[in-house]
């Protein structure tokens, strides 16, 4: 009897891997990596840096940043017509090709518009592969599939920047011919295998169902929808600001800056999963209200930090404070999306709080522009602030999941 168990788990085992890992998961996913680790690099690290000691105004920066992700964001529709018409393997290559040019383009340019000009490219070439990515899925392991992608590019996200910042010491041409370098990997990872996709279920609604199911959206969480595209405009005005202002204001190299950014990280992935439980059981609403308030009281406390033992507490307080948001906020949003439409409801509220991460380094960029960075920094703080206070006097009912849409009529 245990031994036929044994055969039957190792052989359901073995079912398992050989759906949640296929091989054309793992090239998909080597091509998400290595494109979303040099845009993240690019975006977040190198471009701010690079253009402020090019004698480049911190306005044009933010405005490359906003337009950057403004691409990204309204070229989904029109990528999905693209890789539902051609093979994506055609796209990937297409998608590489335009990396290429705008990574050359921002980078040789040293021009502001031709710094916006590759932003906007490298958002052109990033936006079809997510969608190539989540249409090769199998129906009969979505969810392995799914958070193996997902995995992928919140790795990405995080070690782009970070990894990026220990080289930056060592000039930009570097930097530079570091990210082309591992551009080139990640466009010959296109080169192995076939690739077969299946959009039929990824086609997007027609307009006017859009249209309705936004407006529906929007009717029923309507109290919430300036706080989301608020707070991801105080995290968006940062962009385009942190590295000068950890190198000019806190005395921080770009080392110290990535040590930095690894324990707000580290302390963030601590303690989600406990303060995610710990919301659930004693309510959202007050660890959004004390999340939020931590936030701000830690941006306020980085206006006067200097050196790195300093920067160092203010980003592990920071990264506490984002850890008892993140679960309740997402709870919290997960009231507003019916199960019978969990796709588009997820959509819709995302491309929300996208409004806030479009507007968020343009206006960054022309406050430290107009003023400096400290600035940006304490504008940041007081609308992060402002959340806190909205969130603390909003009606308690409010909050309770499953009653959102009654009480938000």
């Amino acid at each position: 009897m245990l031994t036929d168990l044994n055969v039957s788990w190792g052989m359901g085992m073995k079912r398992f891997t050989a759906s949640a890992i296929s091989p054309q998961l793992v090239r998909l996913s080597s091509v998400l990596f290595f494109m979303e680790f040099v845009r993240s690099a690019f975006v977040v690290s190198f471009l701010p840096a690079y253009a402020t000691d090019s004698g480049i105004s911190v306005t044009a920066v933010g405005l490359a940043v906003s337009a950057h992700y403004m691409a990204d964001t309204l070229l989904k529709t029109a990528a999905g017509y693209w890789v539902d018409r051609l093979t994506p393997r055609l796209v990937l290559h297409i998608c590489f090709a335009v990396a290429f040019a705008g990574l050359g383009t921002a980078f040789f340019g040293q021009q502001p518009w031709l710094i916006v000009v590759g932003a906007i490219l490298i958002g052109i070439a990033v936006s079809p592969v997510w969608l190539i990515c989540l249409s090769s899925i199998r129906e009969d392991a979505r969810a392995s599939q799914m958070g193996s992608i997902y995995t992928v590019w919140l790795l990405s996200l995080g070690m782009g920047p970070v990894a990026l910042n220990f080289v930056l010491d060592r000039g930009y041409s570097f930097s530079f011919w570091l990210l082309a370098a591992l551009l080139g990997i990640g466009w010959l990872c296109t080169l192995r295998g076939s690739y077969q996709t299946a959009l039929s279920s990824l086609r997007p609604a027609s307009l006017r169902e859009q249209i309705a199911q936004l407006g529906a959206r929007l009717a029923s969480m309507k109290p919430f929808v300036p706080g989301m595209v608020i707070q991801t405009a105080a995290a968006g005005l940062l962009l385009p600001v942190l590295p000068s202002f950890a190198t000019n204001k806190m005395g921080l190299d770009y080392s110290d800056y990535s040590f930095v950014l690894i324990v707000g990280g580290t302390v963030t992935a601590i303690s989600l999963i406990p303060m995610g439980r710990l919301a659930d059981r004693w309510g959202h609403r007050r660890f959004l209200v004390a999340g939020f308030s931590g936030l701000a009281v830690a941006l306020y406390m980085l206006l006067s930090s200097k050196g790195l033992p300093s920067a160092t507490f203010v980003a592990a307080v920071l990264g506490l404070s984002y850890s008892l948001v993140l679960p309740a906020w997402n709870a919290l949003l997960s009231t507003f999306v019916p199960k019978e439409q969990k796709g588009t409801g997820w959509g819709v509220l995302s491309s929300i709080e996208g409004l806030g991460v479009m507007i968020g380094p343009m206006l960054g960029g022309w406050v430290a522009g107009k003023y400096d960075e400290t600035v940006t920094v304490a504008v940041s703080a007081s609308l992060v602030a402002a959340i806190a206070v909205f969130y603390m006097v909003l009606p308690r009912q409010r909050f309770v999941p499953g009653e959102a849409d009654k009480t938000l009529t």
